[in-house]
């Protein structure tokens, strides 16, 4: 079954079963799903669903933090549950160790030398690490990395 399929299956039981936190949290999934789906005519393959996923986390961490600046952690708890719920569907993250060696790996696949070649390591990275890990993060690492040679 396709994620998004799964997604739509977990509203159904959500509803059923009266978990409101939740049925909330899949709609908006769904509702965030179908509105690039009319935007762009056409229907999201799996990796377009899973950044739709990775963006809405990094939306509500992005909160967490704002909330917790604000001294709202009623708030924030809030948007620390919905991350909960968004990450059953994201794939599992990539430890340090193994995103470490896929960048080694993708910088001598690609001869990179400098920081210059970031863009062509960053974008082998985006394709393999996609959903399964930070970018952000990646990219300080790589940033490192590249900034050694």
């Amino acid at each position: 079954m396709s994620l998004k399929g799964q997604i739509t299956e977990d509203m159904k039981s959500a509803m059923k079963a009266g978990e409101k936190d939740r049925l909330k949290v899949v709609r908006l999934i769904l509702a965030a799903i179908k509105q690039i789906e009319v935007d762009t005519r056409e229907d999201l393959d799996e990796a377009t669903v899973l950044a739709v996923l990775t963006k809405m986390v990094k939306q509500r961490r992005d909160s967490v933090e704002q909330f917790e600046q604000g001294n709202r952690e009623d708030l924030a708890a809030i948007e620390r549950a919905e991350i909960v719920i968004l990450d059953t569907y994201l794939p599992e993250q990539l430890s340090a160790n193994e995103l470490a060696v896929m960048i080694d790996k993708v910088i001598q696949a690609t001869g990179a030398s400098g920081i210059r070649d970031m863009g062509k390591v960053m974008g082998q990275i985006k394709v393999k690490a996609s959903g399964r890990a930070d970018m952000g993060a990646v990219s300080a690492v790589i940033k490192e990395r590249l900034s050694a040679n």
